[in-house]
């Protein structure tokens, strides 16, 4: 991901329409609707086990495995829309990032619950700002501090915008417990698909650039 780009996305600050990418986000959805749906339920098994057998551990499973989880529903979402063939074994495929990923979610998450403690507020902002931390850190080749400097960054230029679409993703999960638990298997798959789009949609002079440079 070429730098240069990115500074100039940044200072020229980003928009986009919450509707769009949530349409996006599902189409992206219905190239494999099964193969999502799996994917989730084997995380939501995994995640019972440990509540049910070792609950004393559950924030272990939390840091160390949930991120690898996410991310590899960033991974199959970029091989989509790069047209690149995968099967369910990709899914598994954001457990080759671990440590990075890992990484990222445990410094972004304490930093978070830091501001949380210190007025509320700041833990609001960054939970907000660091929504493209693990993409930065997959797609962009960036270290941890990198990745979460520039999705703070990027979402700072339109902070509101963000906030309204994460709450907007927050609902539609609500919705998915709403139908009895059930609907999660479908709605947590979209949110990280959509979160992806939009990364996608904001980044890609950047990402294009730097493909163009190799």
């Amino acid at each position: 991901m070429d730098r240069g780009k990115l500074e100039q996305l940044i200072a020229r600050g980003v928009d986009f329409q919450i509707q769009e990418i949530l349409e996006k986000g599902w189409a992206l959805f219905k190239v494999r609707p099964l193969f999502h749906v799996g994917f989730m339920f084997i995380i939501a098994a995994t995640q019972a086990f440990f509540v049910i057998y070792f609950e004393e551990f559950v924030s272990i499973y939390s840091i160390i495995l949930s991120p690898a989880f996410g991310a590899g529903f960033y991974l199959i979402a970029n091989r989509i829309n790069q047209g690149e063939y995968f099967d369910f074994q990709n899914y598994f495929d954001g457990f080759k990032y671990w440590f990075l990923v890992v990484t990222i979610n445990l410094i972004s998450g304490i930093l978070i619950v830091l501001g949380v403690f210190a007025l509320i507020i700041p833990g609001v902002y960054l939970g907000v700002g660091y929504i493209f931390s693990m993409l930065f850190g997959l797609f962009g080749g960036f270290d941890f501090w990198t990745s979460m400097e520039y999705s703070r960054r990027l979402v700072h230029t339109n902070w509101w915008k963000f906030f309204g679409f994460i709450l907007v993703l927050f609902l539609v999960n609500i919705a998915g417990i709403l139908a009895l638990g059930v609907g999660l298997l479908v709605t947590v798959p979209l949110t990280y698909l959509s979160i992806y789009v939009l990364f996608e949609e904001l980044t890609h002079e950047a990402i294009e650039e730097s493909a163009e440079n190799h």
